[in-house]
């Protein structure tokens, strides 16, 4: 079995959300085309037991709505959960070892701040990777300037789909995408929004292609 469609927009959790997470989620969700987006669950400083329950929790709420869930890094509990995939760090597991491990049904994603990264990334196996930040945002000020869209085309050239990260929202989106990424990745643009469906519906449509379907996506 081949890994599954790559989604276009990729939401990625953070643990500041509070205990809403799983109703914001529900409604980030709600009437999307199938396995258009995935969840990265994403709570480093969780333990392990802490972190399966709400992955488990996730794992719900995804499969309910048809879309996908990756765990951040956790090959572990990716497996339990019967998550869709995982998130490797950019000197995490490799992704070849991941996907020894995972089989070939599961999606491997890495983090990636440079067009070597991606590359390492691709030759490694990786399905896909995120790259950022993109812009200036509150989460990443301390790791420096932001990577900027020369060096998103940079990355977007080695061949592997890239995400796009860092500061994008509803606005920025179509930039991200004119720079050739495969899709957006993002935080606080669905995890601080009034309406989180409002915000990811938004995020889809700008990965939509010029003739105006959404891609299917793919490898």
């Amino acid at each position: 079995m081949m890994p599954r469609v790559l989604p276009r927009v990729y939401l990625v959790t953070d643990p500041e959300a509070g205990a809403d997470l799983l109703a914001r989620v529900e409604a980030a969700l709600r009437g999307l085309p199938r396995e258009a987006v995935a969840v990265q669950l994403r709570a480093k400083e969780e333990g392990g037991r802490a972190l399966l329950a709400a992955a488990r929790a996730l794992r719900r709420v995804t499969k309910g709505s048809g879309q996908l869930l990756v765990v951040n890094d956790r090959l572990d509990v990716a497996l339990l959960a019967e998550a869709d995939g995982v998130h490797l760090p950019s000197l995490g597991i490799p992704p070849a070892a991941a996907r020894r491990l995972l089989g070939p049904g599961r999606l491997v994603g890495v983090s990636c701040h440079s067009a070597g990264d991606v590359l390492r990334a691709r030759q490694g196996g990786a399905d896909f990777a995120t790259f950022g930040p993109i812009f200036e945002t509150p989460s990443k000020l301390r790791y420096g300037p932001p990577a900027g869209l020369e060096r998103l085309r940079e990355a977007a050239a080695t061949g592997l789909a890239v995400l796009g990260l860092g500061g994008v929202d509803v606005a920025r989106a179509p930039e991200v995408m004119a720079a050739g990424a495969y899709g957006v990745a993002a935080i606080r643009a669905w995890l601080a929004a009034d309406d989180p469906g409002a915000a990811v519906r938004g995020l889809l449509a700008a990965t939509e292609t010029r003739d105006g379907t959404t891609p299917d996506g793919g490898r």
